[in-house]
């Protein structure tokens, strides 16, 4: 955000503001969708979702972590319709726990066959929508000013050099930092995971609620080093900021972006509209148009020539199975809270 927005932002866009061609009494009711990528990304898809079917549609704006436990914590009376973006792992404990509702869209035929198993592996609640790889950002002019060697490794993290001076999310309010304790765990195991989850503590100087703060903060020079999507990079590289971005020598994980409608949505058959328009090339091509660089899951969309080259990425088999589970995504979170969070810096 993988995501990985904090603080709540909610935008209300009405089909005749826009000027779409529908009078007021032709609009299709409203729609409510929890937006769990760029606040600039989740403004377009409202706007021309209402341009295309008529729906006005409120946005609220957060990180996938933050998202799952207010859907969790509203199951009983849900606000939301739809949650649009954020890692897979969250969408997938929610479909588990039938925090989403089952919806095969008929535009599956046009996804990759990687969105297409999210969808299959959850039964149908969640679907892939964008791709992205885990990396890290650091600072280039500081870098070359501090005479540093930019990291390259997870092991490279950890230097005594970069002593206070790496940021990253707290994986129970972010999908990105989530993504990275289970890549972590994966890469190295767990036993050997955890030990170097502690060493690398000592050096963050910060757990921020959202994953792309670490990247802004890397980009303007509040720190040197930030585990981030490699996209997200990307984003602060085009807006002329002094950063750069490597995936990790020893493998990373990736994230699929999920899609999933609400379970006792208020507006269900405006909520399928809107998955069947998100998953559609001209929808997917909006994130580019926003100046994100994930890679979409309509194999007819528009790939940005900026976005990372997943080919050249040394990407593990992330197990999405077993850690976008429910009883073991709660384990991995209490036992980094337990063990690594607790611990003074």
């Amino acid at each position: 955000m993988p995501g990985r927005i904090g603080g709540a932002t909610v935008v209300l866009l009405a089909a005749w503001i826009l000027g779409v061609g529908a009078s007021p009494a032709a609009a299709q009711g409203s729609l409510n969708v929890y937006c769990s990528v760029q606040l600039e990304w989740c403004q377009t898809l409202a706007t021309e979702f209402t341009r295309h079917s008529g729906v006005k549609v409120a946005i609220t704006n957060k990180g996938s972590g933050e998202v799952f436990a207010q859907i969790k914590a509203e199951s009983a009376n849900p606000r939301a319709d739809v949650w649009f973006g954020g890692t897979g792992d969250p969408h997938l404990q929610a479909a588990e726990e039938g925090l989403t509702t089952a919806y095969r869209s008929p535009n599956l035929a046009q996804l990759h066959p990687w969105a297409v198993k999210q969808a299959e592996q959850s039964g149908y609640r969640t679907v892939g929508i964008y791709m992205g790889a885990l990396g890290f950002s650091y600072n280039t002019e500081l870098f070359k000013k501090k005479g540093l060697t930019p990291p390259r490794c997870w092991a490279d993290l950890v230097a005594p050099t970069l002593k206070g001076e790496v940021q990253m999310a707290n994986p129970a309010s972010s999908g990105t930092a989530y993504t990275a304790l289970a890549t972590i765990v994966q890469v190295m195991g767990e036993a050997k995971g955890f030990e170097y989850l502690k060493r690398l503590h000592a050096n963050v100087n910060q757990y921020t609620k959202s994953g792309v703060a670490p990247v802004k903060a890397v980009a303007r020079g509040e720190t040197l080093v930030g585990i981030s999507f490699v996209h997200d990079v990307v984003t602060e590289m085009v807006a002329g900021f002094p950063v750069a971005g490597v995936t990790p020598c020893e493998g990373t994980g990736y994230e699929i972006g999920s899609l999933s409608v609400v379970s006792g949505a208020r507006n269900p058959d405006g909520a399928r509209k809107f998955v069947d328009w998100a998953l559609t090339a001209p929808a997917q091509s909006l994130g580019a148009r926003s100046k994100q660089f994930q890679v979409p899951s309509n194999r007819s969309a528009e790939i940005p020539k900026e976005a990372p080259r997943l080919a050249e990425i040394k990407l593990i088999e992330y197990d999405f199975k077993k850690y976008g589970s429910s009883a073991e995504r709660r384990r991995l979170l209490d036992k980094w809270d337990k063990e690594v969070n607790a611990l003074p810096r």
